[in-house]
C-alpha cells in the first residue's frame, strides 16, 4: 500500500514527470543570499521562485544543503538530516518547499552515500572507539602496512588528488574516495543501509519529490585482506566485478531504496550519477527496479559536431529503450567547464571538458578563447538537448551564456582538488570547478551583482553585470530570453519520447530529427550556411541568413525549430 506524500502539496500527481522534463539544477551557496553574508542560502531560492517559474523550469535539483565545513562545497555531510545554519532551517526548508510546488515545480535533492563528513556522529563515535569496534565497522578502517603500521594499506590516489587513505591517531587508516574530510562508508554493514533509508524518508515526508544520487556507482565494495596495488587496480575492468567502482552488488542497495520510493503516492524517484564504461552498465541504474533514472553524459564530454551528437543520441535512445527508462541529457554542471566556454576553445585529446582544464591552468587567457564562437555554439546544442526525447538537466547561469570564470585568485579558491593536484592537472576528474560555482549575477551592477548585500563567497567578475538577468529580461535574442521560449514552446511540443532522422536533411554537418507532431529541430553545426528547410519557424538558437534568391539560410553553428 502506497502512502500519500505527507509535506507541502506537489504539483500534480503524476508518476511520470521525471520522463520529459526539464531539470534546473541550483547550487544553494550561489544562487541567492536572502540574508546579506555572502553565502547563498534557501530563503533567497524562495525568493526566486517567480524567476524560476518564468524561466519555465518543470523541477529543481539542490545541490547538497546539509550541514558541512564545506571542505567538498557540501559534498561532505556533517548530518544528512539538517540544514546547515549558514543556508537556514528545516522551516525555511518547508517554506521553500512548499513555495516551488506552489508554483508547479518540484524538488529533488542530493544525496551523498559514498561518504560522510569527518565531523558526521558516527566517524567521530569511530575515532573515539578505537580498533576493531563496532563503531569502526561503519566505515573502512585497516592497519597500516609496514614494520609499525606506518604504510597506508594500498598506495591509491583519492579522485581529488593525493593518498586514498589517511591515518588516525592510534595508528589505523581510513579510506576516503574522495577528500580527506569525506570517509567512505562500509556499505556492507546493515546499520548504513538502514541509516539512509531513514534518510530518504525524512525527506521524501516533507515532500521532495526526487533524489540525485552522488557517486552511486562507488558504494558496493570488496577489499580483500591484501589490498592490490594503484596500478593493478587501474588495469582491472569495471564490469560489475571492480573492487571499487560500479559492482554488480551495488544494484542490491538500489532495489531496497525503489521499495522506499513506491512507499509513496506517486513514487518518488531517483538520478544516478554514475560514471561507467557503457551504456550496458548505465542502463542497469536506470531500470524500475533501482533508481529508474540514470545520467547521460555523453553530450557533456562531445565536441558539438553534428556526427558526435548524431552517434550519442543514437545510442542513447537505444539504452533507454531498453532499460525502460527515459534518456538524460547534460551540457553543463557544478563539476565541469560551463559549455559556452569549452565550445569556445580548441578540442584537446577528442574530450571537450579536458581542453577546458588546459585552458584554466594556463589562467585563462582570452588569446585562447573565442567567447563569441563558444556561446553561439552552446545555444545551439542547448536547443538540440531540449528538443531530444527524455529529461534534460540545466545548471544554474547557462541561461544567461555565463562563461567560466578563470580569474579567481589562489587564496580565494575552494575547491579541494585545487589543493591536492598539481597545476597541469587540477581539477575532479580533471575539471576544475570553483570557475562554475561563482554566485550569479542578477543585476547590472552592485557589490555583488544582486546576488545579497554582503558580497559574495567567490570572487565574480566585472563581466558579470553584462550577463545578469537585469541585462537579459525582456531583451530579444537574449540568451535568457531565448531559454525561456524554449522552456515554453518545449512544453507544448512535447510528444511521445521519440524521434526520427529527418531523411534529406540530415547528414553530414547538418543534424536534423523530428518528434512527434512535426517538431523539426535541424543543427548546423559545420562551417557554412545551410537551406533552413520549408515549416513554420518556431524559434532558432541566432539569427538567420538570407540567400542571393532571398530564401532562408541557417548559419553554421546556429539550430532551428520547426514545425512541419
Amino acid at each position: 500500500m502506497t502512502v500519500p506524500a505527507t509535506g507541502p502539496a506537489a504539483p500534480a500527481l503524476d508518476p511520470t514527470w521525471w520522463r520529459q522534463a526539464a531539470v534546473y539544477q541550483i547550487y544553494p551557496r550561489s544562487f541567492a543570499d536572502a540574508n546579506g553574508d555572502g553565502i547563498g542560502d534557501l530563503r533567497g531560492v524562495t525568493s526566486r521562485v517567480p524567476y524560476l517559474s518564468a524561466l519555465g523550469v518543470d523541477a529543481v535539483w539542490l545541490s547538497p544543503f546539509y550541514p558541512s565545513a564545506l571542505a567538498d562545497g557540501g559534498y561532505d555531510v556533517d548530518d544528512p538530516r539538517g540544514v546547515d545554519p549558514r543556508i537556514g532551517t528545516l522551516e525555511d526548508f518547508d517554506a521553500m518547499v512548499a513555495a516551488l510546488h506552489g508554483a508547479g515545480i518540484r524538488v529533488v535533492v542530493d544525496i551523498v552515500p559514498n561518504h560522510s563528513s569527518d565531523r558526521h556522529a558516527w566517524f567521530r563515535a569511530a575515532l573515539a572507539a578505537g580498533p576493531g569496534s563496532p563503531e569502526r565497522e561503519r566505515y573502512i578502517f585497516r592497519d597500516g602496512l609496514g614494520e609499525h603500521g606506518e604504510l597506508p594499506p594500498a598506495d591509491w590516489t583519492s579522485a581529488f588528488g593525493g593518498p586514498a587513505w589517511t591515518r588516525v591517531e592510534d595508528g589505523q587508516w581510513y579510506l576516503h574516495t574522495f577528500a580527506t574530510e569525506q570517509p567512505d562508508y562500509n556499505w556492507a554493514h546493515p546499520e548504513v543501509r538502514e541509516d539512509f533509508l531513514t534518510t530518504l524518508r525524512f525527506w521524501a515526508d516533507r515532500g521532495v519529490d526526487g533524489f540525485r544520487v552522488d557517486v552511486a556507482n562507488s558504494l558496493a565494495k570488496d577489499l580483500p585482506e591484501v589490498l592490490p596495488s594503484a596500478a593493478e587496480l587501474s588495469a582491472m575492468p569495471k564490469d560489475g566485478t571492480h573492487p571499487l567502482w560500479d559492482r554488480d552488488e551495488v544494484h542490491e542497495i538500489y532495489a531496497e531504496w525503489r521499495r522506499v520510493f513506491d512507499e509513496y503516492d506517486p513514487p518518488r524517484t531517483a538520478v544516478a550519477e554514475a560514471w561507467v564504461d557503457s551504456p550496458e552498465r548505465r542502463a542497469r541504474y536506470a531500470s524500475p527496479e533501482g533508481l529508474g533514472q540514470a545520467f547521460n553524459f555523453d553530450l557533456l564530454v562531445a565536441d558539438p559536431e553534428a556526427g558526435a551528437f548524431r552517434r550519442i543520441i543514437t545510442a542513447n535512445l537505444e539504452q533507454s529503450a531498453l532499460s525502460g527508462s527515459s534518456s538524460t541529457w547534460v551540457l553543463s554542471n557544478h563539476d565541469v567547464v560551463r559549455h559556452a566556454t569549452r565550445y569556445g576553445l580548441p578540442p584537446l585529446e577528442g574530450r571537450r571538458e579536458k581542453q577546458g582544464t588546459a585552458w584554466l591552468a594556463e589562467g585563462g587567457p582570452e588569446e585562447g578563447i573565442d567567447r563569441e564562437r563558444g556561446l553561439r555554439l552552446a545555444r545551439a546544442a542547448t536547443l538540440v538537448e531540449l528538443a531530444l526525447p527524455g529529461s534534460a538537466y540545466l545548471f544554474q547561469g547557462e541561461e544567461l551564456g555565463l562563461h567560466e570564470v578563470a580569474e579567481i585568485p589562489d587564496a580565494d579558491r575552494q575547491d579541494p582538488a585545487f589543493f591536492r593536484t598539481t597545476p597541469e592537472d587540477r581539477g575532479f576528474d580533471g575539471v576544475g570547478r570553483d570557475g562554475c560555482r561563482v554566485p550569479l549575477p542578477w543585476t547590472r551592477e552592485g557589490s555583488s551583482f544582486g546576488f545579497g548585500e554582503g558580497g559574495a563567497h567567490l570572487p565574480q567578475p566585472a563581466w558579470f553585470g553584462d550577463s545578469s538577468v537585469q541585462a537579459e529580461d525582456g531583451v530579444p535574442g537574449s540568451t535568457l530570453e531565448l531559454y525561456r521560449e524554449a522552456l515554453r514552446l518545449r512544453r507544448e511540443l512535447q510528444g511521445a519520447e521519440e524521434l526520427t532522422w529527418a531523411a534529406g536533411i540530415d547528414g553530414g554537418d547538418v543534424l536534423a530529427f523530428e518528434r512527434p507532431g512535426g517538431w523539426l529541430t535541424v543543427a548546423n553545426l559545420g562551417a557554412a550556411g545551410t537551406p533552413l528547410p520549408t515549416g513554420e519557424l518556431l524559434l532558432a538558437s541566432g539569427p538567420l541568413e538570407a540567400a542571393a534568391d532571398g530564401a532562408a539560410v541557417l548559419p553554421a553553428g546556429t539550430t532551428a525549430w520547426i514545425r512541419r
